[in-house]
């Protein structure tokens, strides 16, 4: 995406253009079903705050696969922490996921998060102690859910100075009093302030592709509660928030490189009609469900 773009889209809406990673086939023909149950009226962004359902998960295990960008090629890539589904590697499929279970505590999420593992002044790997993942609604139309199989990345893996607040931040948590920076804070404890990593997924599908060649062509940042006209779909806008046992402190690294490679990855492989009634029953009715529809 241009940088006339990406500077529009975060100026406008505190949303960043996504930068994709690797090279995957396209797949045509999976346009997702539209929500069968009908939505509340939106006129306005202001009336979505809040709406939103909460996966919480725990810590899941690390590899050095990258089952989107490097699928079927294990240990090509750097190492991944990855959260959700607890099967995931180089050789996962839709089929697989399917198979295992999860570390995420809401009942149907056999979803697979991931994202570039935290290492400390030393190069240790810095395991998180949970993540949480926001599935939002940002469009004023209504959401239909991720179709099976559906993959994306968020974030550049390659930045070599900040990607902008609206794709990728760190803070220390929300009752620390630290402002979010794009550089890795120093928190005030590793206790429940400790560090934390938030990446945001974009929400409007072109409604055909589960996966691009570049991992992000096949989605857009919605703009004022609407979809480009080239990525007409809405879809829940996911964020990622990976929280771990450390104060943090200029010395710690991604191992993508530097502090500002962030980035994560996201494969559905929920139980789809629980991901449906959770769209339904949530964010196409304007509610917030952190415990359930």
């Amino acid at each position: 995406m241009k940088r006339s773009v990406l500077v529009a889209v975060s100026s406008l809406v505190g949303l960043g253009a996504l930068v994709g990673l690797g090279a995957a086939p396209s797949l045509g023909g999976n346009a997702a079903p539209a929500s069968s149950n009908a939505a509340p009226s939106v006129s306005t962004p202001r009336q979505l705050r809040g709406v939103n359902f909460v996966s919480a998960c725990r810590f899941s295990h690390r590899n050095m696969d990258d089952p989107i960008v490097f699928p079927d090629q294990p240990n090509k890539s750097h190492d991944h922490t990855f959260i959700g589904n607890d099967s995931t590697n180089a050789f996962s499929t839709l089929g697989s996921l399917q198979q295992f279970g999860s570390s995420c505590r809401r009942a149907g999420d056999t979803a697979a998060y991931w994202a570039p593992t935290l290492l400390s002044a030393g190069g240790r790997p810095i395991e998180p102690r949970g993540a949480t993942v926001y599935y939002r609604r940002h469009t004023l139309d209504p959401v239909r859910a991720f179709p099976p199989g559906f993959k994306l990345i968020a974030g550049n893996s390659k930045a070599t100075a900040p990607q902008g607040a609206a794709i990728t931040y760190w803070n220390c948590g929300p009752v620390a009093g630290v402002r979010p920076t794009e550089t890795i804070p120093t928190c005030p404890d590793a206790g429940r302030r400790g560090l934390a990593l938030h990446v945001r997924f974009p929400d409007c599908w072109d409604g055909r592709n589960l996966d691009s060649p570049d991992h992000e062509s096949h989605m857009a940042y919605s703009t004022r509660g609407r979809c480009p006209a080239d990525h007409p779909v809405a879809l829940p806008a996911i964020q990622l928030n990976l929280r771990y046992p450390t104060a943090g402190g200029p010395g710690l690294s991604l191992a993508s490189g530097g502090q500002f490679s962030a980035h994560a990855d996201f494969f559905n492989a929920w139980n789809q009609s629980t991901l449906q009634s959770l769209v339904d029953g949530c964010l196409n009715a304007l509610r917030h469900c952190q415990r359930g529809v």
